[in-house]
């Protein structure tokens, strides 16, 4: 042994993380996204403005995925925040990829009956109904009614977690996130039935 005497390491002063330049702190990001998010599921029930459900649906055309995604993609699924991210991550797959959502709806429908009801989508499901339906859907935060909003496109994302199944085509991770998806938007709109979804 030697005759050292063990230190407790020094502590940086403030000044030290003050003068670190660095990216904007995730704390502040999360606190503007559950805001932003709070006003627009909440703040969109009283506005009278008939065309806030149009620019809902398209805000993440306007303002880009990518910036959605920075300030909504971390937060947890049972949150304001976190349902948005999935609703937007949705509608724009279903818009990337249409024919394949068609496919994979279609194949899906027979194994899930109530859900294909409760998605509401048109039969035949072909891509343009599907786009259709998923941007109703979102217009639905606009109007005040989130929770059918949530579970409208849980069921969705059930049939097509099913037909996913059925097809055969994709791999049991991707059926499984879809799969999870669903549960997830479920149970926000539960939560918002509920009114613990914040």
């Amino acid at each position: 042994m030697t005759g050292r005497t063990h230190h407790r390491p020094m502590t940086p002063g403030d000044g030290f993380f003050a003068e670190i330049a660095g990216g904007t702190d995730p704390a502040r990001v999360r606190e503007a996204g559950d805001l932003a998010a709070t006003i627009l599921v909440r703040g969109a029930r009283e506005s009278d403005d008939p065309a806030l459900a149009e620019r809902v649906v398209h805000l993440a055309e306007s303002e880009g995925l990518e910036t959605l995604a920075e300030v909504w993609s971390g937060a947890p699924a049972d949150t304001l925040a976190g349902s948005l991210w999935r609703l937007f991550v949705l509608r724009a797959w279903v818009h990337a990829d249409p024919e394949r959502v068609a496919e994979e709806y279609d194949a899906g429908q027979r194994r899930a009956d109530v859900a294909r009801v409760v998605a509401g989508v048109a039969d035949p499901p072909g891509p343009d109904e599907l786009r259709s339906m998923v941007d109703e859907v979102l217009r639905g935060i606009a109007r005040g009614d989130f929770a059918v909003t949530l579970l409208r496109a849980a069921a969705f994302a059930r049939v097509v977690a099913a037909g996913r199944a059925t097809l055969g085509a994709s791999s049991h991770d991707d059926i499984a996130r879809m799969l999870v998806l669903s549960e997830q938007l479920e149970a926000a709109g539960h939560g918002e039935i509920a009114n613990t979804l914040a």
